[in-house]
């Protein structure tokens, strides 16, 4: 479908960063977005309006890294990661459901993903994991946001 172009983006189901955090998701562009189109993966972040929101500081300024992971045991993951611009209207307090999406519009040259017997893509299934860097989070938060368990197979983890 994303090569026919029927269905250009996937979106991730929503997350928090924690029990009282900011609400979000990804969106993964599978057959590219923009400059990036048919040429890399696309994959970006998504700001959500949420039940958080009033208790949390914006705009939001945390950088946030994105992993396709590797399925085999070489563990050749593909990490990239970008630090917001907080004056784009994708980092405010949301208004609406979802902000613009922001994000990394050349996260995976598509040549890689297309070749046969390639590590990411097993069974139709890839595996993507967002971290979001609080690095100036308040420590006695930081174990609960350490403890969070992404739900990855044993292998990948």
């Amino acid at each position: 479908d994303a090569q026919s172009e029927r269905q250009t983006s996937i979106h991730s189901p929503p997350f928090y960063s924690s029990p009282t955090g900011y609400k979000m998701r990804a969106r993964l562009y599978l057959n590219g977005d923009g400059n990036a189109r048919r040429t890399h993966m696309s994959l970006f972040f998504v700001l959500m309006r949420g039940p958080n929101d009033t208790i949390l500081k914006f705009p939001f300024n945390h950088k946030v890294t994105f992993c396709l992971y590797d399925q085999t045991h070489q563990e050749q993951h593909i990490i990239d990661s970008f630090r917001p611009d907080i004056k784009s209207n994708s980092f405010q307090r949301p208004r609406s459901e979802m902000n613009i999406a922001s994000g990394i519009p050349k996260f995976f040259p598509l040549t890689m993903i297309q070749q046969e017997g390639n590590p990411y893509l097993r069974e139709d299934t890839m595996f993507i994991k967002v971290i979001v860097d609080f690095g100036d989070m308040p420590k006695t938060l930081l174990p609960h946001a350490l403890s969070l368990n992404p739900g990855l197979p044993m292998h990948i983890k």
